[in-house]
C-alpha cells in the first residue's frame, strides 16, 4: 500500500501535481490531500472520487509514505523533518532545503543517479533552473562548459494564485518587471541568486553563472535566453543533434521556437533559436511549463524513481 500526501494540494502546484499523478498512473492506494488552515475542508476530486483537504499538521504525514510538498517553505522548514522521521519519503518543491549539502536536488534526466541511495528527502529546484540545466546537461557532456549567461522571462504563474489572478485586473499589472524578488548586497534579485546556485549543485561544477531574472505578464510557461561558452570547440550542426537525442527535451531548430503560450499543459522542455557565437559560443531559447517540468512533472517523476 502507497500512501500519498500532496502537502499544499490546493495551490497551483499542488493541483498541477495531482493531475501529474492521475494521468500518470501514479502507484498509490491513498490519496491525503493537505492545506494550510484556511483551505481546510475543501474538496477536490482524483480518480473520480471526491477527498477532503486536510488541515497540514505533522498528524495528517504519520502515516504517509511519500509527501509531494508545495506548501512554502516555512511549512516544509516546520512539517518534512516530523516526516521524515517517522518513515515517509518527501519531495519538497519549496526552497527551504535545497541548497543543504545533505539534500540532493533532483531533475531525474540530469542527475538521477542521485537518487539511487533512496534518500528520504529530495528538494525539486526552482521551475527557472529545471528547464535551464535540462539543456546545459546533455551540451556540458559533449562540450564542456565554462560560462552560462542567461536572461529568464517569467510567467505571472511562478508567483503564486494571487498573482496569476492579478494578470487578469487591471491594464497597471501587465508590466515587465527585471527583478523577481528582493535585491541582496550585490543587487541580484533573489530568483537570481537561486539559478545560480542550484543549477552548479545540480550539474556538480563551479560553473560561472549570470541571470537577469524578468517578470512578464504571461500566463504560464517560462522563457529563457541562454548563451553558454564551451571548453571544446562546438560543432553547431552536433550541438542540436546532442540535444535532440537528449531525455525531456524537443529540439525546435535554428530557426524554430516555442512561446510560453505554445508550452502550457506539456510536460517537454523546448529548445530553439539555436545558433553559434564564435567557436566556443551557442546562443538558444527554452520554453516550458513552469507549473509542470518546472514544478510538480519534475516532483512526480523523482517519485516514480524513488519509489519503482
Amino acid at each position: 500500500m502507497t500512501t500519498v500526501c500532496v502537502l499544499g494540494a490546493t495551490g497551483l502546484v499542488g493541483r498541477e501535481m495531482l493531475r501529474c499523478l492521475e494521468e500518470r498512473g501514479f502507484p498509490l492506494t491513498r490519496l491525503v490531500p493537505l492545506a494550510r488552515e484556511g483551505d481546510g475542508g475543501r474538496r477536490l476530486r482524483f480518480r473520480g472520487e471526491e477527498h477532503v483537504v486536510e488541515r497540514a499538521r505533522p498528524a495528517a504525514l504519520a502515516a504517509a509514505d511519500l509527501v509531494l510538498a508545495s506548501a512554502g517553505r516555512d511549512a516544509s522548514r516546520k512539517l518534512l523533518p516530523l516526516a521524515c522521521a517517522g518513515g515517509s519519503t518527501c519531495v519538497d518543491n519549496s526552497s527551504a532545503f535545497r541548497m543543504d549539502p545533505e539534500v540532493p536536488l533532483v531533475v531525474p534526466e540530469v542527475n538521477g543517479e542521485c537518487l539511487d541511495a533512496r534518500p528520504t528527502l529530495v528538494a525539486n529546484p526552482n521551475c527557472s533552473t529545471i528547464q535551464l540545466v535540462s539543456v546545459l546537461e546533455p551540451l556540458r557532456a559533449a562540450f564542456g562548459l565554462s560560462s552560462v549567461q542567461v536572461a529568464t522571462y517569467q510567467s505571472a504563474s511562478g508567483a503564486g494564485g494571487a498573482a496569476l489572478d492579478a494578470l487578469y485586473g487591471t491594464p497597471e499589472t501587465l508590466d515587465v518587471v527585471p527583478a523577481v524578488g528582493p535585491l541582496d548586497d550585490d543587487d541580484r534579485a533573489e530568483e537570481e541568486v537561486k539559478l545560480e546556485r542550484e543549477t552548479r549543485k545540480i550539474l556538480g561544477l563551479e560553473l560561472p553563472v549570470d541571470a537577469l531574472c524578468v517578470r512578464v505578464p504571461t500566463r504560464v510557461g517560462h522563457g529563457e535566453a541562454v548563451w553558454v561558452r564551451t571548453e571544446e570547440r562546438m560543432d553547431l550542426a552536433l550541438a542540436c543533434e546532442v540535444l535532440e537525442g537528449a531525455p525531456g527535451i524537443r529540439l525546435d531548430g535554428r530557426r524554430g521556437f516555442a512561446t510560453p503560450r505554445e508550452v502550457e499543459g506539456t510536460d517537454l522542455v523546448r529548445v530553439g533559436r539555436v545558433r553559434r557565437t564564435g567557436e566556443h559560443g551557442l546562443c538558444f531559447w527554452v520554453a516550458a511549463d513552469n507549473l509542470r517540468k518546472g514544478a510538480a512533472l519534475n516532483a512526480v517523476q523523482i517519485a516514480e524513481r524513488l519509489l519503482g
